[in-house]
């Protein structure tokens, strides 16, 4: 039997629960409506994409909303009304329209297509502060969302059942100035693999930073980790600073002897024996050092940047007596001697040292102060007066005020010594708020969108697996890694793509095949590109390449070039000898680089153990500044490694019978055959064309298995096992 006195006192609590949630939900509403510009004519400005939100009527009657406007006109206009309930509307000036959230629409879009107020027509105004607000679609009680998954072009969609960062968006009355940027003074966030060091952090806390990172990359060979170190301009006293695997060490001065570092900066050899031969994938760029013993040791091999640098004493180029295979420096100063010692080969570009002692097989200076007195072959030295075409590499930089931003150098033509003699390098500096910063976990669909929305882009450090292609379609754009960004291909697809557009720089970027077979890794320019950029050439720099050894990769060509007058400053294409999945069938790719495009210059070019050619070059008018080549190691057999009837093997460098003019100098091609009995007829194959040249040649067979018969065409002769015999030739023709 039921107390009638307790059921009317259950009945009363929760009427009382229901209007005090309901006096709430209105209170809350009230206030909501309270910081709505209600009556006033807005703009919204999302801040996932930095586009303004426009009701474009030329997409049709029932397009939807979309963030892709660079300035406010009429279409990007709406006018704030109360709907109601503490509610509002978004009525689109363009159209006289009120933007609705109706559910019948798969995924929610917003459209701004109703003459009159419904529930699908009320939003709340969620005031987020500091002139950003947050928009709930009430019908459905979700968010709206500037997806950027959705593509550049994607609409808003009501669908989010929590705000963040693409369900936030800038607004401001029409007429008044969009929000200011980020105070300069205030350091970027770039990520959880940056560390940014001041002068006024303690050695104690810079040299715990420090240690970490190399506790990690001493060993990691072919792991995950990232890291770029960068110091901001001042003076660092008494630090020691290893350099491992996929680190960089970054100053960010207009001048490298704005970032003043005493102590130790060092590469130590990974394998035992002091063998740096697999020193790869690390670099320091941007500042000064003087070291403390007077002399630094840079023991390196394939991919490691040493850029913009001033050594206040000198180098040597390996550990002890141990091999070393490098290498690249450009745009450097050494005030002392820089001893090459056991380093197989080296180029130097745009270099100034007090003298430079060494040689071993191929040495190449361009665009060199003070090169070596001698020439080839003996020593093996190649000298370029001058370099003929280069901009440098784009650097991180932060101004007297604090501000950051992007330095892109100027275009120099027939070029001698540093860019920063006279104190800055010349060009032009784009701030950091014209980037997009992106993180490991971003889809190529997320990036495309910011690079269509006019974004330059920096890729923080990580590895990147994507399941599409970037495409970088606009001209001028600049992508540039930190920390050698590695981009994976995981559904077989190119990882990026470049339109046939001037001016594009891609820079320090890793670009590693996934498992499936992509058909290329890099493409700049599609076929058929025959536009001139001679004015204004797209340039890659420190791009590298890489499939196996992380895992099994499979990719057709790693790079190919389409656009004409593309400058390459620096690139190691490598297909893995060792490390985790490796194996003729394992890690499968025919070539590395293949040229189609016109007048393209290549500096430090490095591409290894592909299956066929190593390099095909087909347009006319190409230059090399310094090549080495390893052939592949792994050749089952002579019978599956032969380009051609009486052919044994395919030359490495293969130059077009169609190419009328070409030119190359300083070339080092070598065999390490594991199986026996393998041979390569010519390690370059190129057209009889006075137009054709090819200067400074050396072919090497290290091992006692097989070797090759000549250097280029049917001249130079053959190697003898052991590095006993290693065939030179001068000038071919």
């Amino acid at each position: 039997m039921y107390n009638s006195d307790i059921l009317n006192n259950q009945y009363w609590t929760r009427m009382v629960r229901i209007v005090l949630l309901a006096l709430t939900t209105l209170m809350m509403a009230t206030a909501a409506l309270a910081a709505a510009p209600v009556g006033q004519t807005i703009w919204l400005r999302s801040v996932a994409t930095g586009l303004f939100v426009s009701a474009d009527q030329n997409r049709g009657s029932f397009a939807p909303l979309v963030a892709d406007r660079a300035s406010v006109a009429g279409w990007e206009q709406f006018q704030i009304v109360d709907a109601g309930g503490g509610f509002i509307a978004l009525r689109a000036v363009s159209n006289g329209r009120y933007v609705s959230a109706d559910t019948n629409r798969a995924n929610v879009p917003l459209v701004a297509d109703r003459a009159t107020l419904g529930a699908w027509e009320q939003f709340q105004w969620v005031d987020n502060a500091a002139g950003q607000v947050q928009l709930r679609a009430v019908n459905v009680n979700r968010y709206v969302s500037a997806d950027l998954n959705l593509g550049a072009w994607g609409p808003l969609v009501a669908n989010r059942i929590a705000p963040s960062g693409w369900e936030t968006f800038f607004w401001g009355v029409v007429g008044s100035t969009p929000p200011p940027p980020p105070p300069p003074g205030a350091n970027p966030d770039l990520g959880p693999n940056v560390a940014i060091f001041e002068p006024s952090m303690s050695t104690a806390t810079i040299q715990t930073q420090i240690n970490n990172v190399y506790n990690v990359q001493r060993t990691n060979h072919f792991g995950p980790q990232r890291n770029t170190l960068i110091f901001k301009p001042g003076v660092y006293s008494g630090l020691n600073i290893p350099v491992g695997f996929y680190t960089q060490i970054l100053g960010v001065g207009a001048s490298p002897d704005n970032v003043s570092i005493t102590g130790n900066l060092h590469s130590d050899a990974f394998l035992s024996g002091d063998n740096a031969t697999q020193n790869f994938w690390r670099g320091a760029e941007g500042f000064s050092i003087t070291p403390s013993s007077g002399v630094m040791q840079w023991a390196v091999s394939q991919a490691v940047p040493f850029r913009r640098m001033h050594v206040r004493g000198g180098m040597k180029l390996n550990q002890n007596n141990g091999w070393s295979s490098g290498g690249w420096m450009s745009d450097a100063l050494v005030d002392g001697n820089v001893n090459s010692a056991t380093q197989q080969q080296w180029i130097s570009r745009n270099t100034q040292w007090g003298s430079w002692t060494g040689s071993n097989w191929n040495m190449v200076f361009v665009g060199v102060v003070n090169a070596p007195a001698g020439s080839w072959p003996t020593p093996p030295y190649t000298k370029i007066a001058q370099t003929p075409i280069v901009r440098e590499k784009p650097f991180l930089v932060v101004d007297s005020s604090g501000a950051w931003g992007v330095r892109v150098p100027a275009l120099r033509s027939n070029s001698v010594g540093i860019t920063w003699a006279g104190g800055s390098t010349a060009g032009a500096t784009i701030p950091i708020s014209q980037f997009y910063l992106a993180r490991p976990g971003d889809t190529a669909a997320t990036i495309n969108a910011q690079l269509a929305a006019g974004k330059d882009l920096i890729f923080t450090p990580g590895v990147y697996g994507l399941n599409g292609a970037i495409q970088v379609n606009r001209a001028n754009t600049v992508v540039l890694g930190l920390g050698f960004a590695t981009l994976r291909a995981d559904t077989g697809l190119p990882i990026m793509t470049v339109a046939d557009v001037d001016g594009v720089t891609i820079a320090g970027l890793f670009f590693d095949a996934g498992g499936a077979n992509s058909p290329v890794l890099l493409e700049v320019g599609p076929s058929g590109s025959n536009a001139s950029h001679a004015v204004n050439p797209t340039v890659l720099h420190d791009v590298f390449f890489r499939v196996g050894g992380a895992a099994p990769g499979r990719a057709s060509v790693n790079m190919r070039i389409n656009s004409h007058n593309v400058i390459v400053d620096h690139t190691w294409i490598w297909r893995a000898d060792h490390g985790a999945g490796v194996g003729w069938t394992t890690n499968p790719s025919a070539n590395g680089l293949v040229v189609n495009g016109a007048n393209v210059t290549i500096y430090g070019l490095f591409v290894e153990h592909y299956q066929q050619y190593q390099v095909i070059w087909n347009g006319d008018g190409g230059r090399v500044y310094f090549y080495q080549s390893e052939l592949p190691y792994d050749p089952p057999n002579q019978a599956s490694w032969t380009s051609g009837a009486g052919t044994n093997g395919w030359a490495s460098y293969k130059v077009a019978n169609t190419v009328t003019s070409h030119e190359a100098w300083g070339l080092g091609i070598y065999s390490v055959f594991t199986n026996p009995n393998i041979f390569l007829t010519r390690a370059i194959e190129a057209p009889n064309n006075a137009n054709v040249r090819f200067h400074s040649m050396i072919t090497v067979c290290i091992g006692a298995n097989g070797g090759i018969t000549n250097v280029i065409n049917n001249t130079g002769g053959a190697t003898g096992a052991n590095v006993s015999f290693t065939p030179k030739v001068t000038n071919f023709p």
